[in-house]
């Protein structure tokens, strides 16, 4: 018998297994390499597991459907965003922390920018990967949400204004990260990002104190000026000031 039939060493054997890929990672690279070779509506998830070498089973263990097959890492990933989220104290503003959160999102794309633009251009060409893509955007900005509303809970417009930010952060986002890939990952997304989210946060950041109680909604003072009609403009303001505490000669 031949070297090259004879049967491999336990260490040959031991080295030949451990080189070969997760199921989960062998799955998603068949179907890639499918998709790539005859379009993303021709492949069946027969397909897939027949390329990988694994049956049916095997392939709806670890995806519920052939759409989750394109975004195999996001339920990791949001979960960790959830925990990043609930891991911080009332000493962090809550809008630097959900666009501290919104990072961890931009690194699951940049740990392999092969896979994330290949991702990219499959879901421009495929409108059902399309929506797919929306709602995984909508379960982040979700969760920024909910944390939000936690932390902005009693505040003047405090629900309103944690829907908004949380729209405005995966806005920010979505722009930095669609530029990158349209470059087909080149360039330094990391500055895009914070060019992106600088707006986020300048324009919501930091957040404002709770309401007190005993004082209006409002968090302007009004002030009421009596003064007589027909009194010169010039007489007006000075009161105005006065009432401020402003010195007139000071401007």
């Amino acid at each position: 018998m031949s070297s090259s039939s004879a049967a491999p060493r336990r260490g040959e054997k031991t080295e030949t297994a451990a080189a070969k890929p997760p199921m989960r990672d062998a799955l998603v690279a068949a179907a890639f390499q499918l998709f790539l070779e005859r379009g993303y509506e021709q492949t069946t998830v027969d397909d897939i597991v027949a390329l990988a070498g694994v049956g049916r089973r095997s392939f709806f263990r670890y995806f519920p459907s052939k759409e989750d097959v394109v975004f195999p890492d996001h339920e990791r990933c949001l979960a960790d965003v959830t925990e990043f989220l609930a891991a911080g104290d009332d000493a962090d503003d809550p809008v630097l922390r959900v666009c501290e959160a919104v990072r961890l999102v931009l690194r699951m794309y940049t740990e392999n920018p092969t896979f994330s633009v290949q991702r990219y251009r499959l879901t421009k060409k495929v409108p059902g990967l399309r929506a797919y893509e929306l709602s995984v955007v909508w379960r982040y900005e979700r969760a920024f949400a909910e944390y939000l509303r936690r932390r902005l809970a009693g505040r003047r417009d405090g629900s309103l204004r944690a829907d908004v930010i949380a729209a405005a952060v995966a806005a920010a986002h979505n722009n930095a990260l669609r530029s990158w890939l349209r470059s087909d990952g080149k360039g330094d997304v990391g500055t895009e990002m914070d060019h992106a989210l600088g707006y986020v946060q300048s324009a919501f950041g930091p957040s404002p104190a709770p309401t007190d109680p005993g004082r209006s909604d409002d968090s302007e003072d009004v002030v009421v000026l009596v003064s007589r009609r027909g009194a010169p403009l010039w007489r007006v303001v000075q009161e105005i000031e006065a009432t401020l505490g402003r010195d007139p000669e000071q401007g």
